[in-house]
């Protein structure tokens, strides 16, 4: 894992991530985080509902943008700040999901990063918002790199 230097980011520097959505991870996430929606978890009450299937908690999904920002753009010690999501259509269990975080603004005074952030489930746009970031210290950086 590289961290990126606040000097080093550039607007339209973008970082990606893919993952199938597996059943055992809307499994696992439920576990974890104690939503326990029939509509994600139960197949019988999802195929009764306007989605005719269970689907993936929407935070998962924006779960990847977080991996994307503390693994890959701007990278380990960044600190997220915050988030603004819309949802856009459901992801199902099976679906390849792209998540993309993209440079759209430095504030050099106060080490800040603004981005874009989209979701793409098997072509069709399932979350875009955009979120805020801080960048470490140079010596944090550095010694992560």
């Amino acid at each position: 894992m590289r961290a990126y230097l606040f000097e080093e980011l550039r607007r339209g520097m973008r970082a990606t991530l893919m993952r199938t959505v597996m059943d055992a991870h809307i499994s696992e996430f439920a576990a974890i985080t104690g939503d326990l929606n029939p509509l994600l978890l139960d197949d019988a009450f999802a195929g009764n509902t306007r989605f005719g299937q269970r689907i993936v908690h929407g935070m998962f999904t924006a779960g990847l943008i977080s991996a994307l920002i503390g693994t890959r753009l701007p990278g380990p010690g960044s600190i997220y700040l915050s988030q603004t999501l819309q949802f856009l259509a459901p992801v199902r269990v099976g679906d390849v999901v792209t998540a993309a975080v993209e440079v759209v603004e430095l504030v050099p005074a106060r080490q800040r990063v603004r981005l874009y952030c989209e979701c793409v489930a098997d072509g069709r746009g399932v979350l875009e918002g955009e979120a805020w970031v801080a960048l470490p210290a140079p010596s944090t950086a550095a010694a992560s790199a």
